[in-house]
């Protein structure tokens, strides 16, 4: 076997394992645990949900929204808040303004309410400062984190602390909706579906080794200073529970609604400064413990997804040099078709969105195309932790 072949079937094998093989197996191992999980219920008869709290047991809480440049979102954001359900005395709000330069500040400083204070920093930094800043003045042992554009239904924050009744559970990660223009419907909203199902198997398996940024709560004490540069912090603050022995749950019914960027080109940028944040936080991957299953989700799920566009180059340029041969052929032209079919949704995406999943293939390549981006700027040194607003 030539160098040229073995490349092929490296790259093939990997690309396929992620988007196809993977799946498999977690679904797999899924259904192998919800039988088991039901076949100890029919023994015991015992309740196998999480109990809801009872309002007088309910812990304090602290809210925290860190904002930049979100004048648009706020006055959403407020109203969401006085619709949410859970007890307004054991609930503080801590809005956080990096620096903004709109009208953030201004709209901040005229909101009135007793729970609320609003951190004012004159100087942005990014994220991770925002969220430093908040959570050392927060007074109560639970942390609740969610972006400012992002819309809690009213008793999500309930179910996010009921399970924090067992000391055990560090960290909990709630169920993110999008909701976004037709284009970015038929793109990141299909991919979002295929994405919410591995989280969700994951989640049952006890490999949940992320949180999605719009809404997580978290124990205070596994709350460690974030460091300039780092910019993934729903990736950072879960695992550092992790590390302290903490488990990190998925809650499907905490649920909230996300905006999702209007265009993939909006998406491609932000995905793009996560990508520099995901390859600078592999230096300190080696220190957080895998147990279980949560090892073989973050090879499948995380990392081999952000080093994914060197085996999609690996395998297109491979299966070129090796285009004589009938099978090698095939495979060529089967990636050639695919990535024509990106290339015509990129030009008439306007008129293919109406089309279900006719814009997969647009959307896909320029993800990973972020991705490639991504990884040459942190190469290059270039890890600006400050967030930039996309459209």
């Amino acid at each position: 076997m030539t160098s040229t072949v073995l490349i092929f079937w490296i790259c093939l094998v990997l690309v396929l394992y992620v988007y196809v093989l993977y799946p498999i197996i977690l679904f797999a191992c899924y259904s192998i645990s919800q039988i088991v999980r039901d076949w100890r219920y029919l023994g015991s008869r015992q309740d196998r949900r999480v109990r809801p709290t009872k309002e007088q047991e309910l812990p304090a809480v602290t809210l925290i929204v860190p904002a930049y440049n979100e004048e648009r979102c706020l006055s959403k954001k407020f109203a969401n808040i006085k619709a949410i359900s859970y007890p307004r005395a054991k609930m503080e709000v801590i809005f956080v303004s990096d620096g903004s330069t709109d009208r953030t500040n201004e709209i901040l400083s005229s909101f009135s309410d007793s729970n609320t204070q609003s951190l004012l920093l004159p100087e942005r930094k990014g994220k991770f400062n925002a969220l430093n800043c908040a959570v050392s003045q927060s007074q109560t042992e639970f942390l609740i984190f969610s972006d400012a554009r992002t819309l809690c239904a009213p008793d999500a924050i309930q179910k996010l602390v009921r399970h924090f009744a067992d000391p055990q559970i560090g960290a909990v990660c709630g169920s993110v909706e999008l909701v976004g223009s037709a284009e970015s419907q038929q793109t990141e909203g299909v991919y979002w579906k295929y994405e919410s199902m591995l989280f969700l198997m994951e989640g049952r398996l006890g490999a949940t080794v992320t949180a999605h940024g719009p809404m997580y709560a978290l124990r205070r004490q596994c709350y460690r200073p974030l460091e300039p540069g780092d910019v993934i912090d729903d990736f950072l603050i879960p695992m550092n529970a992790r590390k302290m022995g903490y488990r990190v749950l998925y809650d499907p019914e905490a649920i909230a609604t996300d905006f999702s960027a209007d265009s993939v080109k909006g998406e491609f940028i932000r995905r793009v400064r996560l990508a520099v944040g995901s390859f600078r936080a592999l230096s300190g991957i080696y220190s957080f413990p895998f147990s279980n299953f949560a090892g073989l989700a973050f090879l499948s799920h995380k990392l081999l997804r952000w080093i994914l566009p060197f085996f999609l180059i690996g395998l297109f340029v491979t299966s070129l040099f090796l285009v004589n041969r009938p099978f090698y052929r095939i495979t060529f032209l089967c990636q050639l078709a695919f990535y024509l079919w990106a290339l015509l949704g990129f030009f008439l995406r306007h008129r293919m969105q109406r089309v279900r999943y006719a814009l997969v293939g647009y959307f896909l390549v320029s993800m990973h195309a972020a991705f490639l981006v991504g990884f040459f700027r942190y190469r290059w040194g270039q890890t600006d932790s400050t967030w930039q607003k996309v459209t």
